[in-house]
């Protein structure tokens, strides 16, 4: 086999790769945000949920085409998606996730008990 086919090969199954793992998280953030409520995204003081689905629905597209193609077009489509999603999981998830939280547990003054 020729040396250029094989690191053709290789770099195909790497980006293939890296594309299923970019769509999963997408996908990750956006039934997740599609899982809350409305009233929380604004008890945490985050944009709307229309905002975030919108954001997060995008970026699904997005990537979800760029495994289709193969995982090596689209490039920086593909990184802005990637990078909604992300700060959707690290930033808005665990805020709602608190916010609705809020009213099952016991709260006391200086904090739960």
């Amino acid at each position: 086999m020729d040396g250029k086919i094989l690191i053709s090969f290789v770099t195909s199954g790497i980006y293939f790769i890296l594309a299923l793992v970019a769509v999963s998280l997408e996908l990750w953030a956006l039934v997740d945000c599609l899982r809350h409520k409305p009233d929380l995204f604004v008890a945490a003081s985050k944009r709307t949920k229309t905002f975030w689905l919108a954001l997060t629905g995008i970026g699904f597209a997005i990537g979800a085409l760029t495994l289709v193609t193969g995982g090596s077009s689209l490039g920086l489509f593909g990184i802005a998606a990637v990078t909604a999603s992300c700060v959707y999981l690290a930033d808005v998830r665990p805020a709602v996730r608190e916010a609705g939280s809020a009213g099952g547990r016991n709260v006391g003054p200086y904090g739960p008990w």
